[in-house]
């Protein structure tokens, strides 16, 4: 029986990798962060597919055509040799990849590879053959891509509720709110508009430039306390970092708005929306989380601020991971976070050198050394989540420069996803960790900002449940 125009036209859409990309791109545009990240798996699990037809299944399909090649007139070649059921293929990648990362979206995707399993499926046994094979090849496509990049659990990291409850703020009353509109991509006019709508009685200050950041927020902290309020910021990471310092000094309760261009803190802690926030401030619903403390050793050389301290609600890294996440996150929304990962690193590795450190008194060789502010998830040097917020540990990983071949050896481990079980990495969960860097600029970076330190000794350590932060009620509620 010969295929309907309509069975016909879904093959031939099927089959080219631009509707692909054209539908992970409507995917990131429309569907926020998980709609992003769901798009950067279909687009991944497609692009292994493809890889796969042209590094393996392509030269066999040529290998297996003597007949057509030796009676070109009577057996013309198609424009590409196929892989088995081609167009279903990249189909089952794509909606798989999608529904790994997020089931509402992949709900969306997986009718259109159903539909085009069945029109293959309807011209007899081997062609039904090839549709299983193009499913398995496809299905297979998208688990990989769990290798080199974990799915990410939607519900939000574990923290306990405080032991002094948050202030109800109905209308935001009492909240003074710091807005850094050049965090990232995520304000604009309308977030202004749609922080007033749903909280009309809070006080909102906009960070301008030569504006004083440290200042606004200890201003409006101090009006907080006088209010018996809270203290807001939206912004990015670094916005973030500030603000949650200034918390913790003036023992505030802080509501973090996610306002800059990835929002690491944010999502981890469940505030995936200015909704999200707004909820949880007129409800008084919160949690503790732990920050991280670099505290400079009162041994530095002369110059430095001896007991001087820098807090981190995420990460703190030396070497060339601050560039590494920088080179990674230009270029993550183009091509995924695990080839831009791949990318990032070859470049500064070539440009990089490494250092020559004392961790807990033992000399290393490192090229980079991260100590999150938790736990992180995946093991590797490119953590994505956090499952608590409050555990009392620092999650450490040096890569090592000292092995033979480190660069290569690096490289190997990446690309292959092997990195947690690689020589090259070292890792340990500690509550405190001494260290001095003895040759190579230290670039001590918080939260992805880079300071220009003086000191070359730090003790790193905790300060458990030391800032209270709202979050809705129902993000708990998840993990129970």
């Amino acid at each position: 029986m010969r295929p309907s125009s309509a069975a016909q036209t879904l093959r031939a859409i099927a089959g080219h990798d631009a509707v692909w990309l054209g539908a992970a791109a409507a995917l990131g545009m429309a569907g926020g962060r998980s709609g992003r990240r769901a798009a950067l798996r279909g687009i991944g699990s497609v692009a292994i597919v493809s890889a796969l037809h042209h590094a393996m299944v392509k030269p066999a399909a040529r290998n297996a055509r003597p007949v057509r090649d030796a009676f070109p007139a009577l057996f013309p070649r198609p424009g590409t040799a196929s892989l088995p059921s081609s167009p279903l293929a990249p189909a089952a990648a794509f909606a798989s990849g999608v529904a790994l990362e997020s089931p509402r979206y992949g709900l969306v995707a997986l009718p259109f590879a159903a539909g085009l399993a069945a029109v293959r499926g309807r011209t007899g046994p081997v062609h039904r053959a090839r549709v299983a094979t193009g499913l398995a090849i496809g299905v297979g496509a998208a688990l990989l891509t769990c290798r080199w990049w974990p799915v990410k659990p939607e519900a939000a990291a574990a923290a306990a509720p405080p032991r002094r409850p948050a202030p109800v703020l109905a209308g935001g009353k009492g909240l003074h709110v710091v807005v850094n509109p050049s965090s990232g991509t995520s304000w604009t006019q309308d977030t202004a508009e749609a922080l007033k709508e749903l909280l009309p009685e809070a006080e909102l200050t906009v960070f301008e430039p030569g504006d004083d950041l440290v200042a606004l927020l200890d201003a409006a902290a101090r009006r907080a306390v006088e209010e018996n309020g809270a203290l807001g910021v939206c912004g990015g990471d670094g916005t973030v970092n500030t603000g949650s310092a200034t918390a913790v000094r003036h023992r505030v309760p802080l509501a973090v708005f996610p306002g800059g261009t990835f929002n690491h803190f944010a999502v981890d802690l469940g505030n995936q929306t200015l909704e999200d926030v707004a909820r949880a401030i007129h409800a008084g619903d919160a949690v503790v989380a732990d920050v991280g403390r670099a505290t400079s050793s009162t041994t530095e050389a002369a110059g430095s601020a001896p007991g001087e301290q820098q807090l981190f609600l995420n990460t703190f890294s030396i070497g060339v991971y601050s560039e590494l996440v920088h080179a990674r996150e230009r270029l993550e929304r183009r091509i995924g976070k695990w080839p831009a990962l791949t990318v990032g690193l070859v470049k500064v590795l070539a440009t990089g050198t490494p250092l020559s450190v004392v961790i807990n008194g033992r000399p290393r060789r490192i090229w980079l050394l991260f100590a999150g502010n938790g736990v992180y998830h995946p093991a590797g040097f490119a953590p994505t989540y956090r499952t608590q917020l409050d555990d009392g540990l620092l999650d450490v990983r040096a890569v090592e420069a000292g092995t033979p071949l480190a660069r290569t050896r690096l490289l190997l481990a990446v690309l292959t996803g092997t990195l947690h079980n690689s020589r090259v990495l070292r890792t340990a969960q500690v509550r405190r960790l001494e260290l001095e860097v003895r040759e190579g600029e230290p670039h001590f970076a918080y939260d992805g900002e880079v300071t220009e330190s003086t000191y070359r000794r730090l003790i790193l350590d905790k300060l458990p449940k030391a800032v209270t932060l709202y979050r809705p009620a129902d993000q708990d509620q998840w993990l129970r």
